[in-house]
């Protein structure tokens, strides 16, 4: 299917003048170790980038070379992907991939002798103010309740791998890309940690180009993760993949087409918009209603900054605080620890 992109673009330019810097660029990122998935939207991006470049962007009558780009190029560029009807947060990933590559030549090519024409470049895609960002959908607060309805659901009607998916990923708050990269020998009792109240996978998982080793919580996703094991068994599933799906009559690795498709069941059951990201709000909230420290939280997500933490987690003031006072004033009040949970 083609991209969305090219409704608003035609990306079809079959010579483009920047091949060059588009191959260079991918082999840097190679070097970076970026996954097979981000070099191919880099590169797609890129090349609807470039398609439309070469044919809007001129000086004096000549077209320019990425060298030459101007503030006033990504300004034509933005308003015209905008007026076309782009959605914003299409077109803020797309501005952030050409902001990537114009940094490469700015902090590479420029230093390099080969490249004269770079001497002077300077990364100028962030001069131009970003549109106001608008809300993808409706935020969805997953209450306990929603969450195990909707596993009792599942395990009633033996949708056990779904069961197994969801349960995962609310217990673990893992990305939907993240959760395709579980193994089935990752929740072995040797990697059970901190008196086998958590999993930590015993070798790390790519997520969004980093690798970081994962938790899952143990008591509560164990079950769901029996019930699909025992049904592997009955199926005769070997792929070492905790998530397959069948393809000719070989269970293969699962694809995020398939946890679409399930996020669309899980729509119908719990009547309400489910998307992979609310287990990752539901975690991190549920985490804290059960008083775990930002901090723990920061760490058993694998985020860098503390503001990621108060980003998802769904916890009004008022409930933050009765957290800390009553009607005798300020609450003793112990941290809980992961072994509480």
């Amino acid at each position: 299917m083609a991209r969305k992109t090219e409704r608003y673009i035609k990306a079809d330019k079959k010579d483009i003048v920047h091949e060059w810097l588009i191959e260079q660029f991918m082999d840097y990122l190679r070097a970076e170790g970026k996954s097979k998935k981000t070099l191919k939207n880099y590169e797609s991006d890129l090349r609807i980038w470039f398609s439309w470049f070469e044919e809007n962007c001129k000086f004096k009558g000549q077209a320019k070379t990425f060298n030459q780009l101007k503030a006033i190029d990504m300004i034509k560029f933005q308003a015209e992907l905008l007026e076309k009807g782009m959605s914003i947060n299409r077109y803020s990933r797309l501005k952030s991939v050409i902001s990537s590559l114009a940094n490469y030549c700015e902090n590479v090519l420029a230093e390099d002798d080969d490249y004269p024409e770079f001497k002077n470049f300077r990364n100028i895609c962030n001069k131009v103010k970003k549109p106001i960002k608008e809300a993808v959908r409706e935020k969805t607060i997953l209450q306990d309740v929603d969450i195990q309805n909707l596993l009792d659901q599942l395990v009633e009607n033996k949708k056990y791998q779904q069961a197994c998916a969801l349960a995962l990923a609310v217990y673990s708050g893992s990305r939907k890309a993240e959760l395709l990269e579980f193994k089935v020998n990752y929740f072995k009792d040797e990697n059970l940690k901190f008196g086998g109240s958590l999993y930590k996978t015993p070798e790390k998982i790519r997520t969004k180009g980093k690798m970081l080793e994962k938790y899952v919580l143990a008591k509560q996703f164990k079950p769901y993760f029996d019930l699909w094991v025992n049904e592997r068994k009955r199926l005769g599933i070997n792929n070492e993949y905790l998530f397959v799906k069948k393809n000719d009559g070989v269970y293969e690795k699962a694809k995020e087409s398939q946890l679409n498709y399930y996020a669309q069941y899980f729509t119908k059951l719990l009547d309400e918009d489910f998307y992979w990201h609310s287990c990752r709000h539901f975690w991190t909230t549920s985490l804290s209603q059960q008083g775990l420290p930002d901090a723990i939280i920061k760490t058993l997500t694998g985020w860098q900054s503390l503001e990621m933490v108060s980003i998802y987690k769904d916890v009004d003031d008022d409930e933050e605080l009765s957290k800390y006072f009553n009607e005798d004033g300020i609450k003793q009040v112990e941290e809980k620890k992961i072994t509480d949970l």
